[in-house]
């Protein structure tokens, strides 16, 4: 099963990115072209394009486009001027660490170059690009080994084609292990953005994929009653002792799944490792605007709390799964080797 030709998030296409709009769906399929960083920034900011891997692979596009035009503009400074867009695009979202490991990336692909930076910094783009996909595909088998045909497993979010380079992480090792006769998928609608049941189940439903959608609120219920055995999410942001940041409420299932006996996989490629970052308090917790969860006839009246994401200790954590190998009960040991 491979949804690499059948969903994309972001192409490159004649000179622009260009971006499926994910906040239309699933009503609509909905295509946007950026031919500049700022605007790559704010679809970013605004989540047009979503998750750790695309938001990265998105940056490194945009400075392409950024290049090309500070090196039209001024071909002896554009080293120089760049350095705006570069701080553009890493304030688009704090938490997502893949942003700033691409952006890194590129930086030193900008000091290499003398004359047109255009064709070498598409390259390295384009490379970045082909090599998420890759990983995702080889998390995928490596996840699908500890699931058996006959056990149900939930996701939270949407980590899949959507929020990659295609083919996804979390939903990588679903599609593989539905590849090999797992029949019980669930996936939750993860609010207030309602990734799981906008885009999860969308992206399941496009792969033949009968999957369950949960309200959040009744992931306990369903785990009491023995149908999960697996809870199977990305990350964010990865930190050296193996906390990690996801999306807001998977603290929650952790800690339901420690209660009811059910494993939790974390699926991420290394680049979501934080190596600086010693443990999860030390991860940067983005926080949206309020509007995202108030009735628009509560403003100035209610207020509201809007985390985008949670930590999750590593010491609830059964599997980290990367492009580099699996870290079985992850901790600052465990977790070394994926640095070599």
């Amino acid at each position: 099963m491979d949804s690499t030709e059948q969903i994309k998030a972001l192409e490159w296409v004649e000179g622009k990115l260009k971006l499926l709009d994910q906040r239309k769906l699933p009503e609509r399929e909905e295509y946007n072209l950026f031919d500049s960083a700022e605007e790559v920034a704010e679809a970013i900011r605004t989540m047009q394009v979503r998750g750790a891997p695309a938001i990265g692979i998105a940056a490194a596009y945009a400075i392409v486009l950024a290049a090309r035009k500070q090196y039209q503009t001024s071909a002896k400074n554009w080293q120089q001027a760049i350095e705006v867009e570069l701080t553009l695009l890493a304030e688009s979202r704090p938490t997502a660490v893949n942003l700033f490991w691409a952006i890194e990336l590129m930086r030193a692909e900008i000091c290499k170059i003398e004359g047109d930076p255009y064709q070498p910094l598409l390259n390295k783009a384009l490379q970045i690009h082909k090599d998420d996909l890759q990983a995702n595909k080889k998390m995928g088998a490596l996840g699908a080994v500890y699931i058996k045909s006959t056990e149900g497993v939930l996701t939270h979010c949407n980590a899949g084609a959507l929020a990659t380079g295609g083919y996804g992480t979390a939903l990588g090792v679903v599609r593989s292990a539905v590849s090999k006769g797992l029949k019980v998928v669930y996936a939750s609608e993860t609010r207030p953005w309602m990734q799981g049941a906008r885009l999860t189940v969308w992206e399941l439903y496009k792969d033949g994929v009968n999957a369950t959608l949960i309200a959040d609120s009744a992931a306990s219920w369903l785990m009491k009653q023995g149908k999960i055995h697996w809870v199977i999410v990305g990350a964010d942001r990865i930190a050296a002792n193996g906390d990690v940041a996801n999306k807001i409420g998977t603290y929650s299932l952790a800690i339901l799944a420690k209660h009811h006996g059910v494993k939790v996989m974390v699926v991420a490629p290394t680049s979501t490792i934080d190596w600086d970052c010693p443990d999860g308090e030390a991860i940067p917790i983005e926080e949206r605007d309020q509007s995202e969860l108030l009735n628009p006839v509560y403003k100035g009246k209610v207020s509201a709390w809007n985390p985008s994401f949670d930590v999750t200790p590593a010491d609830l954590i059964d599997l980290i799964v990367t492009e580099k190998g699996v870290v079985e009960r992850p901790d600052n040991k465990t977790m070394q080797p994926l640095r070599l």
